[in-house]
């Protein structure tokens, strides 16, 4: 066993070699503590060396390559969201402990199905809502959690990716549904989260294709909201678009029968400019810039689980109520409805 630092070093295998993949590989190579990137794998192998050569990793488009070698001890899924519980299962009945970037499974069946495979193998199974490990979401949950603003009465989580003027560059490329279960599914973890100790009981959405409304009849929805009733009678909502011109727009709120918690910046540093036109300010444009050490984070203490033994930080069962208000919030916009979360698997 190798140590760095006094740590057991873990080795982990990425699995799909994208955007958020190919941030992730050199987060685990440079940033994360007694982490080594053993190995990068896609089916286009020509990606998978180009991401391997700069962290001196093993490159491969067989994901048995990895699966099989003993030396491995984890996974990190990061590849299109439709094979996340598949690759969950199979990495988990290899033996191998197991990350996967949300959603873990586009369905309540296959995510029950990689909760049972990682429970039946015992291996730990953590899923990426990265916004958990932000130091100034987490401030807020801790606050909730300490009383400090009483009884949570009302709640609000938004979502709003950076946009372009000529609106959505990328429409075609959107599967349908993708603003419930890969955008709001953010939101949806992050109101559970910060509600702790009560559950949804009721949703109700509305949702259009505001920004490209040319994309309506394929199934494109990109901009939405949705509320959500809890049993400790808060009420919370969830807002999401495809199209803030202005930046990558993430924040979270709770009101409470005390005061008020608050999370998320526009800012991408305190920097503020004068001239003739007025003061500006520059913002942030991507997730990477606003949740870089969260994402450093999040995958540091999935490391820790492996060394010690423990429950991840976020669980397959935590994914699964982000799921199930997800499936509850589709429901809503095609019924035209509220949709209680009874209805819901």
């Amino acid at each position: 066993m190798r140590t760095d630092h006094g740590l057991q070093v873990i080795r982990i295998a990425l699995i799909g070699a994208g955007r958020i993949g190919t941030m992730h590989a050199g987060h685990i190579a440079r940033r994360v503590p007694a982490a080594e990137l053993a190995a990068v794998v896609d089916l286009r192998l020509d990606v998978a060396e180009s991401v391997a050569a700069k962290y001196d990793a093993k490159a491969t488009a067989e994901l048995d390559d990895v699966l099989k070698d003993p030396e491995i001890e984890a996974v990190a899924i990061t590849s299109f969201a439709d094979v996340h519980s598949e690759l969950v299962v199979r990495a988990a009945e290899a033996g191998k402990a197991v990350f996967c970037e949300k959603p873990a499974s586009l369905d309540l069946v296959e995510m029950d199905r990689a909760i049972l495979a990682t429970r039946k193998a015992g291996v730990p199974f953590q899923v990426g809502f990265n916004r958990r490990f932000a130091a100034d979401f987490a401030a807020a949950h801790a606050a909730v959690v300490r009383g400090e603003i009483g009884t949570p009465q009302q709640l609000r989580s938004v979502t709003r990716d950076p946009g372009w003027p000529g609106g959505l560059s990328n429409s075609v490329n959107i599967k349908p549904w993708t603003i419930f279960r890969e955008t709001l599914i953010h939101d949806f973890d992050t109101l559970l989260w910060l509600n702790p100790g009560a559950e949804p009981i009721e949703v109700y959405t509305r949702a259009d294709a505001l920004v490209a409304p040319q994309y309506k009849d394929s199934g494109l929805i990109d901009t939405a909201s949705v509320m959500l009733s809890f049993d400790n009678g808060a009420i919370a909502t969830a807002e999401a678009s495809f199209s803030a011109l202005y930046g990558y727009d993430v924040r979270g709120e709770v009101f409470g029968s005390k005061g008020m918690v608050t999370a998320g910046r526009h800012a991408s540093s305190p920097m503020l400019q004068y001239g003739e036109q007025g003061i500006s300010q520059q913002t942030l444009r991507s997730d990477e810039e606003m949740f870089g050490d969260a994402y450093v984070a999040e995958v540091s203490q999935f490391a820790d689980a492996i060394r010690t033994g423990s429950t991840p930080p976020v669980t397959g069962e935590d994914a699964r109520r982000a799921l199930r208000v997800a499936l509850a919030a589709m429901k809503s916009h095609e019924e035209h409805r509220p949709v209680q979360l009874t209805e819901i698997g």
